[in-house]
């Protein structure tokens, strides 16, 4: 499989995390790619000019971190990080949605951030600070839990980015609970490996 894929990319991070926790990132050759300068190779697998993009060994293209990992998951024979059914499915999904709903306010807000100030500019990085705000709220509200699955992964991915591109708005203080939880499932295996530095 070919990965193409960005160092600092808190998708891709989600995606490798999920490959280096089902045992597969030594089947993924990577292959580093700046999606903004929209290379040839990588538009011609995916015309949204994204990363994360994975090519299966069938030579079929994935786009999105949700469908690669979910992909990435029917490979092998580790614990499956999508439960099958019922509550623990769910409560993964919303989960996983929960942080990639923080990571699709707080990436392009990083990118606002970076452009000269004008008001309806500092209007929607309030906008985007909002969402990751309330978001980062109800995750103290209701934690994930401590076992690995593709909600738990995702949220520390996003708090991870959170720490990484907006250290000047910590998201800890008011949230213990959140803290208590993420401190020590960050060290888990594929998260600890593939930390934003």
């Amino acid at each position: 499989m070919k990965l193409y894929y960005s160092p600092t990319s808190p998708y891709v991070r989600k995606v490798v995390a999920c490959a280096i926790i089902r045992g597969l990132d030594g089947r993924i050759e990577r292959h580093i790619t700046n999606p903004h300068e929209s290379p040839e190779d990588l538009v011609a697998d995916n015309p949204l000019s994204k990363v994360p993009c994975l090519i299966t060994d069938d030579g079929l293209p994935l786009f999105g971190s949700q469908l690669i990992c979910e992909y990435l998951d029917s490979l092998g024979d580790a614990l499956p990080l999508f439960p099958e059914r019922g509550a623990p499915r769910w409560r993964a999904l919303k989960f996983q949605s929960l942080g990639d709903g923080i990571l699709d306010a707080a990436v392009p807000c990083r990118g606002e951030r970076g452009k000269p100030r004008e008001a309806a500019r500092d209007a929607q990085i309030a906008r985007f600070m909002s969402v990751i705000s309330r978001t980062v709220d109800a995750l103290e509200a209701d934690p994930p839990q401590k076992h690995v699955d593709i909600g738990s992964v995702t949220v520390a991915c996003a708090l991870g980015y959170i720490d990484f591109r907006f250290a000047s708005d910590p998201w800890r203080p008011g949230h213990p609970k959140l803290t208590a939880w993420y401190e020590p499932f960050a060290q888990t295996k594929g998260l600890a490996e593939t930390a934003p530095h």
